[in-house]
């Protein structure tokens, strides 16, 4: 069963969507929402597969109820306003349903969702702080524009003040958490901390050199080149069986 909760503002856009899953019977809706700050707690309670989200809510809108989560789970937006929706998600948007919502749009909506699902791996431990895998995917907003990115996707880490950049394919939003706060939650087996200012995904590795005073240097697949602190760099020959 895929696991599915609503966050919508409005009773009978929540109705409609309600009436639209019973033709589903392998979704089960296991809660809703009409604001975000509801919506937020119900998400961390329950850790749903899906989530159907309206975009225009009053006080906090839907991108910043994704702000607000470490993980995002696959996500269907519903809105009145397609303009807006297409316009603001430049990357990665599974997909979005224009109100009122179209039957069969929404049936193609639900397929995409469980092509997803088949790729992700699912994740499990006891650990104390719950890390993302490679396939969890992040909500990052910057000025206007929007995205929902795959932590498998994302290259490097880099810190910009109190804040980090986010280095993806031609990409490099800033995220508006510390580098530590992201580090807590970053999958290890994949990410590593190569000096105070940078993480990178040790996927994205093309070429490593020594470099001065034990140090050494990494060139990244996109280009870009990193320097491993001395203390990093033993762990780092370790971690990678050098």
């Amino acid at each position: 069963m895929i696991k599915a909760v609503i966050v919508e503002d409005s009773r009978l856009a929540r109705n409609e969507l309600k009436q639209l899953l019973k033709a589903h019977t392998d979704i089960e809706l296991i809660g809703e929402a009409k604001n975000v700050d509801a919506g937020f707690e119900l998400i961390q309670k329950e850790n749903p597969d899906l989530l159907f989200l309206d975009i225009n809510m009053p006080e906090k809108d839907g991108f910043e109820l994704l702000e607000m989560l470490d993980e995002v789970p696959i996500t269907i937006f519903t809105t009145a306003f397609d303009e807006y929706a297409i316009k603001s998600f430049e990357y990665n948007a599974l997909d979005y349903l224009l109100k009122p919502i179209n039957e069969k749009r929404f049936a193609l909506a639900i397929e995409k969702v469980k092509a997803k699902l088949e790729g992700n791996e699912v994740e499990e431990g006891n650990n104390t702080v719950k890390r993302l895998s490679e396939n969890s995917q992040i909500f990052i907003k910057d000025g206007e524009k929007c995205w929902l990115v795959k932590i498998g996707s994302i290259s490097h880490f880099e810190i910009v003040g109190n804040y980090t950049r986010v280095f993806f394919e031609d990409q490099k939003p800033m995220l508006y958490k510390s580098l530590n706060q992201v580090e807590d939650k970053l999958p290890t087996e994949s990410f590593f901390r190569v000096n105070r200012q940078q993480i990178i995904n040790t996927n994205f590795i093309g070429n490593v050199v020594p470099w001065f005073n034990g140090k050494l240097k990494l060139t990244m697949k996109n280009g870009a080149e990193v320097e491993v602190s001395r203390r990093q760099s033993y762990l780092f020959k370790d971690k990678m069986s050098f």
